[in-house]
């Protein structure tokens, strides 16, 4: 690992305006992811200051700049609403401490994935599983920014809310006797003391309190993937629609876009991000459309009390499922930009002290109540465009939001809701794979397949769930393309029959004196478990002959699997008195043949050669002798001593 304590202050003029660069587009992506989730803008900012300063200092990619990403926002955001309705909180504050804990623990695993060492194996991620999912990150954004875009409210949709009251009843008063177990006044039947003292407490909930709970419900029902297609048509139902907040986005998506045509040396979504917040400001009356409203300013406040969260035996292991999930995410987004930083830097990131670094900078946000995040592609992309060749560069883009923070959280109460929805539509429609669709055609089938249910699972079911199954999926279709491939490549004949076929320069010569007594197994590529029933039936289907010789210098490695499809191979054969020969076995190999006592308590060392010149010489000494049917009678009382001579036979 590379020592995170190690600063290059060579380039610091390029470090400057890189990170300033850098900074500069973070600030409305951090609001705008923050204002995604039930924790508001500030938390986003907020967490994009402490992982840019954590993670840079400690990371290991030289010109990464980190903060919230859209996938982490995605998942973050699911974390947020569960924790909520888990602990039946009526405000995100009173979620708060288990919202927290599950961020600071993911950022715990995060940093022991370095640890051990996992960052390495980010690169056998298949491009379908990392397209499909990229993609779907892409889709949800969209989809779930476009209530905000219309300015609709589910929360004032009157008719939703009505449908909501009598379940909001419900939900109250299951709060209310599971307060009252946890107190202890409910234990076992409940009697006629327990029933009158739970109506009565019941009988004490105001109009007040079930309507907002109706609402929360009602937010709920209208709120992600799923929740928003289902009531797609409420706004053009119930005239719902926010016309001067939709003006507003469409406009925030057009300067995003056109701006860019113009220069790229300013960040369009910061132009349109200033522009119409200024427009909202001075010509559109107060309360006409929704805003960010007031935040919170200056310093952001410090948590320690979700520690506690850990000893909660009721919500542990669901901190530890999203936790988990979080950072498994992290981990993937973070090294991915490491990936496309090489590419551009030309240098060599290190994936496991990244993922400590990431880890690190994750539990500091918690500490702050900020949103997890991982490494940003766009803004480290910008960050070395803009000169930033260190790490120096990632803490000043975090030294310049914590400077907007102290200097201009005032402001941010005044931006469009709009704004931040046209912002985060262009962010979805940007990490959309087009290249991986423009192809879908000229790809493999299985591919394509994979790409397409990855996008779907991570829309419509979840993030992990939808790349592990992609996994599984992958390395399945990869195997049966291994195993096909090992099997084209493997061929089986007789001499006479290579000799017409392929006439081989170091087999040729002994076509005369070999005849049809016997076979050559060529075996190409890895002898597995994908490979093991072709193997057996290629073995089951050979033709009496005195020896098969196995050339195995194709094989890279053999699994348990094959180890013991090689050991019914030669039983078999050995049954039918046929000898088996190995030729160019790896170290590999023989080390795990020898371990299970296939050489030499099947096949002696004297059989196995090194060359084929080797097993050449060998056979035709016993071919002219005539005692080459005594070689399987040998191996068929068992291996003959190490040492003994092969011309006693």
């Amino acid at each position: 690992m590379t020592n995170p304590f190690t600063f290059d202050f060579s380039n610091l003029k390029g470090d400057f305006l890189g990170g300033l660069t850098a900074g500069i587009v973070a600030l409305p992506l951090a609001l705008a992811f923050g204002a995604q989730t039930a924790l508001g803008p500030m938390a986003g900012l907020y967490g994009a200051i402490a992982i840019a300063i954590i993670a840079a200092m400690f990371g290991g990619t030289a010109t990464q700049v980190s903060g919230p990403t859209a996938p982490m926002t995605v998942v973050s955001a699911a974390i947020i609403a569960n924790a909520m309705v888990e602990t039946g909180a009526e405000t995100v504050q009173e979620a708060l401490p288990l919202i927290l804990a599950t961020f600071f623990l993911a950022g715990l695993i995060e940093m022991i994935f370095g640890i051990i060492k996992l960052g390495r194996y980010i690169k056998y991620i298949p491009y379908p599983v990392v397209s499909g999912f990229m993609s779907g990150i892409g889709v949800i954004i969209v989809i779930t920014q476009l209530f905000p875009l219309l300015g609709y409210n589910p929360q004032e949709d009157t008719a939703l809310v009505e449908s909501r009251m009598v379940h909001a009843e419900e939900q109250i008063l299951e709060g209310i006797i599971r307060e009252e177990e946890q107190r202890g006044i409910l234990k076992g039947v409940m009697d006629g003391t327990v029933i009158a003292a739970t109506n009565e407490a019941f009988s004490n909930v105001t109009n007040e309190e079930i309507l907002n709970e109706a609402k929360r419900q009602a937010k709920r029902q209208a709120s992600g993937t799923v929740g928003t297609l289902k009531n797609i048509l409420r706004p053009f139902q119930t005239n719902g629609i926010n016309w001067l907040n939709f003006l507003l986005a469409i406009g925030t998506i057009i300067v995003i876009y056109g701006f860019k045509r113009i220069t790229t040396a300013v960040p369009s979504s910061l132009v349109a991000l200033v522009a119409f917040t200024i427009v909202a400001f001075f010509f559109i009356e107060p309360g006409a459309i929704p805003v960010i409203g007031e935040v919170e300013k200056g310093l952001p406040p410090f948590y320690f009390g979700f520690f506690s969260e850990f000893s909660n035996t009721n919500y542990l292991l669901r901190i530890i499922e999203f936790a988990f999930t979080l950072a498994a995410l992290g981990a993937i987004d973070s090294l991915l930009t490491s990936v496309v930083a090489d590419n551009i830097t030309k240098t060599k990131h290190d994936p496991d002290q990244e993922l400590i670094g990431q880890g690190l900078g994750n539990m500091g946000a918690a500490f702050i109540g900020g949103l997890p995040g991982a490494g940003a592609t766009m803004r480290t992309v910008i960050n070395v465009n803009s000169g930033g060749k260190t790490k120096i560069s990632g803490i000043i883009a975090g030294v310049f939001l914590l400077a907007v923070l102290l200097g201009l959280s005032g402001i941010v109460q005044y931006i469009p809701n709009g704004v931040l929805a046209g912002i985060l539509i262009t962010v979805g429609i940007g990490i959309i794979d087009y290249k991986g669709f423009r192809h879908l055609k000229a790809i493999p089938v299985g591919d394509a397949v994979v790409m397409l249910l990855v996008l779907v699972l991570t829309v419509f079911v979840g993030l992990l769930e939808a790349v592990a199954i992609g996994m599984v999926l992958a390395a399945m279709l990869f195997m049966k393309k291994t195993a096909d491939t090992v099997e084209e490549g493997s061929s089986t004949g007789s001499f006479k029959e290579f000799s017409r076929d392929k006439p081989w320069e170091d087999e040729g010569d002994l076509v005369k004196r070999v005849g049809d007594r016997v076979f050559i197994k060529h075996l190409d590529g890895p002898l597995f478990f994908g490979f093991v029933s072709s193997f057996q039936a290629i073995i089951q289907n050979l033709p009496t002959v005195e020896v098969i010789i196995m050339r195995m210098g194709q094989v890279p490695y053999i699994d348990q699997s094959g180890l013991y499809a090689l050991e019914d191979a030669i039983l078999d054969l050995q049954s039918r008195g046929i000898a088996v020969v190995f030729v160019g076995m790896n170290p590999q190999i023989r080390s795990m043949m020898e371990r299970i006592n296939l050489i030499p308590g099947l096949i002696d060392e004297k059989y196995s050669f090194e060359t084929f010149k080797e097993c050449r010489s060998w056979l035709s000494m016993h071919l002219e002798d005539g005692t080459l049917d005594q070689v399987a009678d040998r191996q068929q009382e068992g291996p003959v001593r190490i040492g003994e001579d092969i011309d006693e036979m």
